[in-house]
């Protein structure tokens, strides 16, 4: 769901994308007869789009508010995305002055990488691509300056948007023009895209581990005892109480490690001066407190099952 034209010159590089960005969730057979129609050009305004898949029961969600486009070190990127069950497909376009990257990945992994020196290059779905084709050759005019060359992509855009709900109507352009000849843009573009690429990578470290922490935390969360017997009091000291967990409980802290095993014992508050040693702590309501009287008792840890 985008669309991105580029160009790449002695000039420098000047690309413009759209914002759009489409969220799909329905019947797999229905999806696809939707998509189809969609990409050969028989749906052309979002009000058809969001006709269509009504009638197909096809729940979508459009938005225009993507990044696709960004500033990489003396260079422009461009990516259009496909997520799939388990991986998210990329392929990104970097452009300089005299020099281009074109690179497809499978989550951080680089599946192909080709370079070029100079030209037009468009991303985007075959419809989206032919429409914007036919309007750059009415329109192209080389000889224009980088922004004045983003305008007129802008407008190509534009006129795409107006035919397809698949490019939005709303747009980023970004320009760079360093002084490169063509090796020097290819040896930039290099070491550009390596490093472009190790920061993909530790994202996506960081993302799995958040993932994991995530899946840890729901996990525990359905753990959360909020009722029944925790324990018994062992000792007593002023206000503190020390309370031996019993066979089926756990005390985790904040980030769900694990602070107290089943049988050992935890720290807990009381303002009652008629606690006993061996007497029952409990879960009742939500509240801790001593099974004989309901003494309310407070604590640091969370308290859930095995």
């Amino acid at each position: 769901m985008s669309l991105i034209i580029a160009y790449i010159g002695k000039k420098g590089c000047v690309m413009t994308g759209d914002k759009r960005k489409i969220g799909y969730f329905g019947d797999k057979e229905n999806l696809e007869e939707l998509e189809k129609e969609l990409y050969n050009g028989k749906i052309r305004t979002d009000d058809e789009f969001k006709k269509r898949a009504g009638e197909l029961g096809i729940s979508i969600k459009i938005t225009d508010d993507a990044t696709k486009l960004k500033i990489v070190g003396n260079s422009v990127r461009g990516e259009v995305s496909t997520k799939g069950t388990f991986e998210t497909k990329r392929r990104r376009i970097y452009g300089t002055t005299n020099g281009y990257q074109i690179v497809e990945l499978l989550g951080s992994e680089t599946k192909s990488r080709k370079a070029g020196e100079k030209g037009i290059i468009i991303f985007g779905n075959n419809h989206a691509k032919q429409l914007a084709q036919t309007l750059i050759q009415r329109k192209w005019k080389p000889s224009q300056s980088l922004k004045y060359m983003g305008e007129v992509f802008e407008g190509i855009l534009a006129e795409v948007s107006s035919q397809t709900p698949t490019v939005g109507d709303k747009f980023d352009t970004l320009i760079q023009q360093p002084v490169f000849n063509s090796s020097q843009a290819q040896k930039h573009l290099n070491i550009t895209i390596d490093n472009d690429i190790k920061v993909l990578t530790k994202f996506r470290q960081e993302l799995t581990e958040q993932l994991v922490q995530q899946n840890i935390a729901i996990d525990m969360a359905s753990k959360i005892i909020d009722k029944g017997e925790i324990g018994k009091v062992v000792s007593i000291d002023g206000n503190m109480l020390f309370v031996q967990l019993n066979d089926k409980t756990q005390a985790m802290d904040g980030n769900w490690k694990q602070k107290a095993a089943p049988g050992q014992n935890v720290l807990m508050f009381t303002d009652s001066d008629n606690v006993k040693i061996g007497d029952k702590v409990v879960i009742e309501n939500e509240d801790l407190c001593l099974k004989k009287d309901k003494s309310p008792l407070k604590c640091d840890i969370i308290l859930c099952s095995l």
